[in-house]
């Protein structure tokens, strides 16, 4: 059953799913009543599960962040079906919250997705979310703007230390944040502190390469001695390999070549040192008595 709706158009959500089927509840519905994925997109209660990424992109894409609201978001149900709407031979229709009811914005096509970080709702920890970029198909009504395209395109900036450990603070810095943190803030706002003390000045680098949708973000950056710090909560083999890849992305944007380093709450094994010291990487970590132990990659370490 084909959709017979104008773009800016006005129609309560229960006949929608009444007439075409489809959940109704939840941003994503997928019918099986008729060949239809329903989007729905409410900036106003988005924001309250971390969903900062939503609207119309400056390259026409129009961005919009997957279902699941609590832990790292998966392709699984509403977020495959998005995925593979082209496969399974249904159309993807995006629609505006307005009360009861919703107004049709029209019809789109998955081009790619993208993995942003977003505050869990009503947790303090920060999580990964899938967001979708999605390609017009045919006329379309006005809607919302990305908060992204607030931002200016700076390749690397400079910003401070934030309690709030995610892009939403980039987004709306003015508004009162959640208590979004990610498990290892509290070794990177230790490790900070001893930096300052010591004199050194730290921040952290809002880095956004040219033609990626969404800027990333570093752990801490010590602008006195050039050097990019990535934390991890723990020293195992996964963290420490997704620690060197993070710190090759991030590096490669900052002139000149900046010293890395990886920031752990304990010592790792020693294979796991000798692969750090082989891609050109030092690590520190705590010890028992809260000291930072040091080992770069031409030196056999030292504490401090």
């Amino acid at each position: 059953m084909p959709l017979s709706l104008e773009p800016g158009k006005s129609i309560k959500r229960t006949t929608l799913h009444r007439r075409y089927g489809g959940r109704t509840q939840g941003g994503i519905s997928p019918s099986r009543k008729s060949p239809n994925v329903f989007l729905f997109t409410d900036r106003k209660q988005g924001e309250l599960h971390g969903y900062i990424y939503d609207g119309l992109r400056e390259d026409g894409f129009y961005d919009y962040t997957g279902e699941g609201q609590s832990g790292d978001q998966q392709m699984v149900q509403g977020n495959r079906a998005i995925r593979d709407h082209h496969s399974e031979g249904r159309e993807l229709h995006l629609f505006r919250a307005n009360g009861s009811n919703v107004i049709y914005v029209g019809q789109y096509e998955y081009a790619e997705h993208y993995f942003g970080e977003a505050p869990q709702t009503d947790k303090s920890e920060a999580r990964s979310v899938i967001v979708f970029r999605l390609r017009t198909v045919g006329k379309t009504a006005p809607t919302d703007i990305s908060p992204l395209e607030k931002l200016d395109r700076r390749p690397v900036k400079a910003i401070p230390v934030e309690r709030q450990l995610t892009v939403e603070t980039l987004v709306e810095p003015s508004r009162r944040a959640y208590t979004a943190t990610r498990r290892e803030q509290k070794l990177v706002l230790t490790y900070e502190a001893k930096l300052k003390a010591e004199g050194h000045e730290v921040c952290r680098l809002r880095l956004w390469p040219k033609g990626e949708p969404a800027p990333f973000l570093s752990d801490l950056y010590d602008e006195t001695t050039n050097t990019l710090i990535e934390a991890k909560s723990n020293a195992s083999r996964q963290a420490i390999r997704m620690a060197i890849g993070q710190l090759a992305d991030y590096a490669r944007l900052v002139k000149p070549a900046p010293k890395r380093m990886i920031l752990l709450p304990e010592k790792p094994r020693s294979d796991l040192i000798k692969l750090a010291k082989g891609e050109g990487i030092g690590v520190i970590w705590a010890n028992a008595a809260g000291k930072f132990i040091f080992i770069s990659p031409a030196a056999a370490g030292s504490s401090g």
